[in-house]
């Protein structure tokens, strides 16, 4: 192992981009397509314009968001799989509380902001207590969490199916969707002219992923988490009840990935939908998180990088006439590179460039 600076950091996470770039435009010209126009592509979707630009910031504040909720865990050595479960309970449970409170509190600016705090208050309550289910069963059933949280991804994912679909659809319908929110419950755009993207849901991402830190690394409860992750003994020791860590390291967890699924409801959707449908969030965040190594304020370029190839991939899948198989391969090929940072790091040690082995 070695260790780095912070630019050397970002060299090697520039580096390791532009190999990979470089390697995915040989496969790209290798199978008869234009290496440049994909490269171009992949860079003008993410950055080309400001709908682009909206468009990557969106995916970002989804995945930061998301990351953040995944580091907590792991930093906390529980593996809490089960991200995309509790986003969806998050955003139901937000989705639920609009529906049945917007008839009967005022309209207008005073009503939707009242709206958007309550019900996202509601998404993060909802989604820790559906994160603290398998850290109770963790911890006093001795059950694994990766079986757990895998099996209550697709339980959160069917329940919330036939609740909206039998329940939430209006007469007539023919999409499992619910009733559209109310105008007024909405996030303004604020720089951007769009739609589905507020700078204030991406401020709402930075301040959490800042807020997590703190708490994780300057709070008695911070420091119980990470030091029953990584000492158990010796956090039993100094008075730490491990059990009930880890139910709280899952509800924490699960609270900011009930937020997540606030934010996705209220700024992106304004409606709640079938959910297996929606984007994979919670799973597209544990690489993010890996790729951050857990630490919360790392996750934020992490997210803009993974909210980048994203929103680049997508707009190839538009614009281009290219198998979305190899436009998969490629970008997967781009996290890989950018996930293995140690390879690189090793490289440039060799070469001279900086480093010290730890």
């Amino acid at each position: 192992m070695t260790k780095a600076t912070v630019i050397e950091r970002i060299l090697i996470a520039t580096a390791s981009i532009t190999l990979a770039l470089a390697l995915g435009a040989l496969i790209v010209a290798a199978v008869g397509y234009d290496p440049v126009l994909f490269v171009y592509s992949l860079l003008y979707g993410a950055i080309g314009n400001v709908s682009n630009i909206a468009f990557t910031l969106r995916q970002s504040t989804m995945l930061i968001l998301a990351g953040v909720a995944v580091a907590v865990a792991f930093r906390a050595g529980v593996f809490n799989i089960g991200v995309q479960g509790q986003f969806v309970v998050g955003g139901f449970a937000t989705a639920v509380t609009i529906l049945v409170l917007a008839p009967i509190l005022p309209g207008g600016l005073i009503g939707g902001l009242l709206l958007v705090v309550v019900t996202t208050v509601a998404g993060i309550l909802a989604g820790g207590a559906y994160g603290a289910l398998p850290g109770m069963m963790k911890a006093y059933a001795d059950a694994n969490e990766v079986i757990t949280t895998i099996m209550l991804n697709f339980i959160a994912t069917g329940v919330v199916f036939f609740f909206v679909d039998q329940f939430l659809r209006p007469a007539g319908a023919a999409a499992p969707n619910t009733e559209q929110f109310p105008d007024y419950v909405s996030l303004p755009s604020v720089l951007f002219q769009s739609s589905s993207f507020s700078v204030i849901g991406f401020g709402v991402a930075l301040a959490t992923a800042v807020g997590v830190y703190f708490v994780m690394t300057r709070t008695r409860f911070g420091y119980d988490l990470v030091t029953s992750g990584h000492q158990e003994e010796a956090a039993a020791y100094s008075g730490v009840d491990p059990q009930r860590t880890i139910v709280s390291t899952m509800a924490f967890s699960g609270m900011i990935a009930g937020l997540t699924g606030s934010l996705f409801a209220i700024m992106i959707l304004g409606y709640y939908s079938d959910p297996s449908t929606f984007p994979t969030y919670g799973f597209d965040a544990i690489a993010v998180s890996l790729l951050a190594a857990n630490n919360p304020i790392a996750v934020v370029p992490s997210g803009i990088l993974f909210g980048g190839l994203d929103a680049g991939q997508q707009y190839i899948g538009f614009t281009l006439d290219m198998p979305s198989e190899l436009v998969d391969g490629i970008v997967g090929l781009v996290v890989l590179f950018v996930a293995t940072p140690e390879l690189f790091r090793i490289a440039g040690l060799r070469a001279g460039f900086g480093g010290e082995d730890e």
